[in-house]
């Protein structure tokens, strides 16, 4: 992907560590971005597929994030409720370069709709 394609959200060190910073998207749903504690950075639509609780408020544990509505835990990594609960966030590719946190502006596009 062309840098054109990325869309730079500001330093790994402006999203807490187990905690999350939103982006919003004119028109369409915000997206969540989240760091873990080993530092790893997943971003996905920020609302559970249960009862569209903003997964942004959850805690983050693991590889998981807990929706704050009904503690549905959803993986990072692939946007799918684990466990017995039966449900999928979309998710948004991301990487760091340079210390910056950058989103796939045509997923962002995509997952918000």
């Amino acid at each position: 992907m062309s840098t054109a394609e990325w869309l730079d959200i500001g330093w790994i060190d402006q999203i807490p560590v187990r905690g999350s910073r939103t982006v919003q998207v004119e028109g369409g749903d915000d997206i969540a971005v989240f760091r873990t504690a080993e530092g790893k950075v997943f971003a996905l639509l920020d609302r559970c597929p249960h009862k569209h609780g903003r997964l942004s408020q959850g805690i983050v544990h693991g590889g998981a994030v807990a929706c704050p509505l009904h503690n549905w835990r959803i993986s990072l990594s692939t946007g799918e409720a684990l466990g017995d609960d039966k449900g999928c966030t979309p998710t948004v590719p991301v990487k760091i370069d340079g210390g910056r946190v950058l989103i796939c502006r045509a997923s962002t596009l995509k997952a918000a709709a």
